[in-house]
Order: C-alpha cells, then sequence, then structure tokens
C-alpha cells in the first residue's frame, strides 16, 4: 500500500511538506487504525441511533453500519488523496454528519419508519449533496456573497460548538452508554473510562513521540484488555456475524423524492459546510499547511460528492469530521496518506461485518474515555480559530459567547422543542450544532454585515476562494477585477500610491542589501539612496505596469497573493 500511495503522490502534487510524506507502510497502517478507532463510535451511531428510531431489524441495522463504514472509506479517500479538483488533500476523515440526526428521524417518522422511510430520507440526502457538489462550482461572485457568511468568528464558533457538543456524548459512553444514565450510570464502566483517559495522559506526558502519537490507540487497546480480563468485554456478537457482507447500491429500493424533506437536507448541508470549512482551516493550522481558497473549494466538493454517494450506498450525508482534527493536533502525524490508509481500513470494515464485531465489542466506557479527550482536542480546534479574531471587540465577543449559550440549550431543555413546536419545527432546531451555527451566522449579519464591515471580517481565504472558484470555470486564472480593471478616476487617485508601493513589493530585501553595502563601500551605499529617491518619487500613470502589477498578485491556482505580498515581503511567483 505504501508503494502504491507512493507512487500516486509522485504522480500529483510534488511537494516535500509532511501532510504529502508518504510513510513506512508498518506506520502508515498504524496511524490509520487508530484513525478508524478514533471516529468510530462517531461514525456507527448515527446509522444506529436512526435506525433504532425507525425500528429497523438487528439485521437491517447491521447493514446500515457496514454501508456507512464502507462508504466512510471511500469517502476519505476521495477528501485525502484528491480526485481532480475534488478532496482537500489534508489528513481529514469524512463521517456521517450529527447534524441530520434528529432532521433524519422526523422525516423517516413522517414517512411511517421502517424501510420505506429510509427511501425518503436517501433521496434527500442524494439531491442534497448534488446541491452541495454544485454549490462549489458557483460563479465567482454568487459564491462571494455566500462565504462571506462564514468569516472565521462563525467558523471559530462552530468548531467549537462542536466539541462542545459531542463532549457529553463522550461522557455518556464513559459513564456506561445513554440507557444507564437516567439510572445513574455503571459506575464500572466510569471506572474504565477514568482508567483509560489516565493512560492516555500518562503517554502523553512521559512516552516517547512516537508511543504519544498512538496514545489514543493503545488506550484503546489497553482499557478494552483489562476489560476483557475483568470479564466486561463481550465478543459474542463476532461469531455470529457473517464473514462477507457486500453494500449494494439502493439496497432497500429506489429513493423517493419529496420536496420538504429536501428542504431540510438543505439545511443541514448548509451546516455542514460551516463545519468543513472550519475543520479545513483547523487541520491546516495543525498540519502547518496554508489552506487558500482552492483547498476550501475542493473540500465542499468532496462533501457533496460524498454526501450522494451515501445515499446511492444506503448512508447518509458526510462531513469533514472534527474528531479526527482532535487526533491529528495530538498525533502530531500530519500524512494525508495516514487517511487514505484508514479509508482503505474503513472499506475493509465496511465488507467484513465480524471485524466490525471486533470493534464494536470495545467497551462503552473505554469508548467513552478515550473520545472525551478527542472532542476537548476538537473544541480546542475551533478556540485555535477564534484566536485569528479580534476578541477585544465587543461585537465580536457577543456572536462566540450568545452562539455557544445557543447551542448548549437543547441539551439543557432537550423536552422544549418537542412539546412546544412543530414535529418540522422541533425536527430543525432541537440540535446544538443547529442552533449554535444559526446563531453565530445570524449574529454576525447583525454586528458585522455582508458588504464592508463583512468584508474586513472575513478569512482571506474565503475572499480569495471566489477568484479560484472562477478559474475552475474558465480554465485559467482569473485577474481580479479591481486592480486590472478600475475604473480611470480610480487609477489617477491611486496612482501615487501604486507607483510608490511598486519598489517596496518587487525588491523585499533592499533595505537589507542597501544597509550591507553602507558597511562594504560608502560611494555604493550613495548610490543606493540617490536611486531609492528616484524610485520613491511618483511617476505618471503607466496602464501597462499596473497591470502587470495585477498579474504578479495573482498566482497559477487562481487565488489572490497581495496578503501573502504583504507578509513575506515579495510577490508570489
Amino acid at each position: 500500500m505504501a508503494r502504491v500511495a507512493a507512487r500516486l503522490s509522485a504522480s500529483g502534487e510534488q511537494s516535500s511538506h509532511p501532510v504529502d510524506e508518504v510513510l513506512p507502510l508498518p506506520k502508515l497502517a498504524l496511524y490509520g487504525f487508530q484513525h478508524v478507532l478514533a471516529f468510530y463510535a462517531g461514525a456507527v451511531i448515527v446509522p444506529i441511533i436512526v435506525g433504532s428510531a425507525l425500528k429497523l431489524s438487528p439485521e437491517q441495522l447491521v447493514y446500515l453500519i457496514n454501508a456507512d463504514l464502507f462508504t466512510c472509506g471511500i469517502a476519505s479517500i476521495i477528501q485525502a488523496f484528491g480526485v481532480g479538483r475534488v478532496g482537500a488533500r489534508l489528513p481529514l476523515i469524512q463521517g456521517v454528519t450529527f447534524t441530520a440526526v434528529s432532521p433524519m428521524i422526523a422525516i423517516g417518522l413522517g414517512a411511517g419508519g421502517g424501510t420505506a422511510a429510509l427511501l425518503v430520507i436517501y433521496g434527500a440526502v442524494i439531491t442534497a449533496g448534488i446541491a452541495t457538489f454544485a454549490f462549489a462550482w458557483l460563479p465567482a461572485k454568487a459564491f462571494r456573497a455566500v462565504m462571506r457568511l462564514f468569516p472565521p468568528v462563525v467558523t471559530g464558533t462552530v468548531i467549537t460548538v462542536l466539541g462542545i457538543v459531542l463532549i457529553p456524548v463522550g461522557l455518556k459512553d464513559a459513564a456506561g452508554g445513554a440507557p444507564t444514565i437516567a439510572d445513574g450510570g455503571v459506575p464500572t464502566q466510569l471506572a474504565y473510562a477514568g482508567g483509560t483517559m489516565l493512560f492516555i495522559l500518562v503517554l502523553m506526558k512521559f512516552g516517547g513521540p512516537f508511543l504519544r502519537s498512538i496514545g489514543i490507540l493503545l488506550g484503546l487497546v489497553g482499557g478494552t484488555a483489562v476489560a476483557f480480563l475483568l470479564g466486561d468485554a463481550k465478543f459474542g456478537d463476532v461469531g455470529r456475524s457473517d464473514w462477507i457482507g457486500v453494500t449494494t447500491p439502493f439496497h432497500f429500493g429506489a429513493p423517493k423524492f419529496e420536496w420538504f424533506p429536501i428542504l431540510l437536507m438543505l439545511i443541514v448541508m448548509l451546516i455542514t459546510m460551516v463545519e468543513t470549512t472550519g475543520d479545513t482551516y483547523a487541520v491546516g493550522d495543525i498540519v502547518g499547511k496554508e489552506v487558500d481558497s482552492e483547498t476550501v473549494a475542493r473540500a465542499l466538493r468532496a462533501d457533496g460528492a460524498a454526501t450522494a454517494l451515501g445515499g446511492i450506498l444506503n448512508s447518509f450525508p458526510y462531513v469533514a469530521f472534527a474528531e479526527n482534527v482532535g487526533l491529528v493536533r495530538m498525533t502530531k502525524v500530519k500524512s494525508r496518506f495516514v487517511v487514505v490508509a484508514a479509508g482503505v481500513f474503513m472499506i475493509v470494515l465496511g465488507l467484513i461485518p465480524k471485524a466490525a464485531a471486533i470493534v464494536a465489542s470495545v467497551p462503552p466506557g473505554v469508548l467513552g474515555g478515550a473520545a472525551t479527550v478527542m472532542f476537548g482536542m476538537v473544541a480546542l480546534a475551533g478556540i485555535q480559530t477564534l484566536a485569528k479574531v479580534d476578541l477585544k471587540e465587543e461585537k465580536n465577543a457577543l456572536i462566540v459567547g450568545v452562539s455557544v449559550a445557543f447551542a448548549l440549550f437543547p441539551a439543557t431543555v432537550p423536552a422544549y422543542f418537542e412539546k412546544h413546536m412543530s414535529a418540522d419545527l422541533s425536527s430543525l432546531l432541537n440540535s446544538g450544532v443547529t442552533l449554535g451555527a444559526t446563531a453565530a451566522i445570524v449574529l454576525n449579519l447583525v454586528f458585522n454585515g455582508l458588504a464592508e464591515d463583512g468584508a474586513r471580517n472575513a478569512a482571506p481565504e474565503v475572499e480569495a476562494l471566489a477568484e479560484a472558484l472562477s478559474q475552475t470555470l474558465t480554465g485559467h486564472a482569473a485577474v481580479p477585477a479591481q486592480p486590472a480593471a478600475a475604473p480611470a478616476s480610480a487609477e489617477k487617485a491611486g496612482s501615487a500610491k501604486t507607483d510608490a508601493a511598486k519598489p517596496e513589493a518587487a525588491k523585499p530585501e533592499a533595505d537589507q542589501e542597501e544597509a550591507a553595502l553602507e558597511e562594504a563601500a560608502p560611494d555604493g551605499a550613495a548610490q543606493g539612496d540617490a536611486a531609492q529617491d528616484d524610485a520613491a518619487k511618483p511617476e505618471p500613470v503607466k496602464p501597462e505596469p499596473v497591470k502587470a502589477v495585477a498579474k504578479a498578485d495573482v498566482a497559477e491556482d487562481g487565488s489572490v497573493k497581495e496578503e501573502e505580498t504583504d507578509q513575506a515581503g515579495a510577490p508570489a511567483a
């Protein structure tokens, strides 16, 4: 597998960045399997919850789980490895989004439950996936208008909310699972959770780099081994499971397309776009690779393609999984081919029910202990994104604080929506992620707006994303409208400023070179000063040089490099 990955990598992007490193096969397999274990609970919980709510049989439920794992593997490979202009080419795992759980249950119950309800759900999922994929190919102006809804204050808040909302999921498993919470949980499972967390923390504190990188995996294995020795880990389901279980398209029948389920699923995908955008920026920061406009666009296209594929292969909407972003932060393993390996493992698990049964036999306490650590790291990834926001401004602080408060409402008063709202509205709003994300978007519009304030508060990558999409549609780099085609009056008004900025952008190290010349040869320095004085004088407006500068500010992938010029001191090549 490592040899194949290396060959494929060599035929694709040439890069020496750790993200593009193909690790030795043993490490590739080990790290990839750790990603599978880290995300497994979150991956299978959605089909379990939805299938149970729709009263599916145990055999049908197992099929849903296998279909989910199989599709997760394909989707993760598309996202991490990339297929053409689809996939972020970052270590991002694709998993079923929690945001879709309540809407899908409402859709299914409204359709009468059972496998007939799945057909209505799949029709909505396929439509929403195609719409998301098409959205990422919108013309520049339309895409810019929508993406200004998602500046760092919004994406950072949503990722933070994801972590906060997921932590109780891990804690419930730590206490023995959701059904035991009403009775106070199971002390034994809570002890396993505490022991697993302690073991992971000790490894992180005292272990070497390699042990720290597989801390979650070792915690799960160690906790399960202890539980097995004490008789609390049962593997009876492994013997009762089949060896092979193939996922086939439209296993339950042809999908049905109804307008209200489709509308609900489109809203779900709008929220997942915020999640994926935030996850992409977060993992880019963690691995030290710049996330440019085209990266975000490719990530969103992968979401759409995976979601449409999920509906075809009897699964659900997909999103870049925040849980594994936390794992990347903890392990510091940056290679995207680790996620490709994880995708291969997931495909295998989706074809072998016995293998899935082994992983499913991990006691809930052990799983909850490891999950709680990872979910805390998810919240930290969101906080890291919020660090880019000026929270000293009261309006930004209010956006974050109020949105987090809204996100906690469904968990605090879970029965409110069911008692005081219609079933359709309750299914839409009874989600912490949905409420928190909606509040963040609306409050950002109220305080920052979409016009001048929205542009100032938007991430630079979001602004450049529209230009990259324009390149995608036309097949060549698009010159930004403002610098390349400014009105004549604007050119005259800004000609002095434009010309004065040229020497600084073209020769970022001029000051250092002249200082060295002054020490070595005063006469040469005097000549340099004279040349600098001449360069500083305003020159008459010359359309051609201005146009050339505008082109130099556009990279080959169509993204605008003006901000990189300011930071690096040199125009992008």
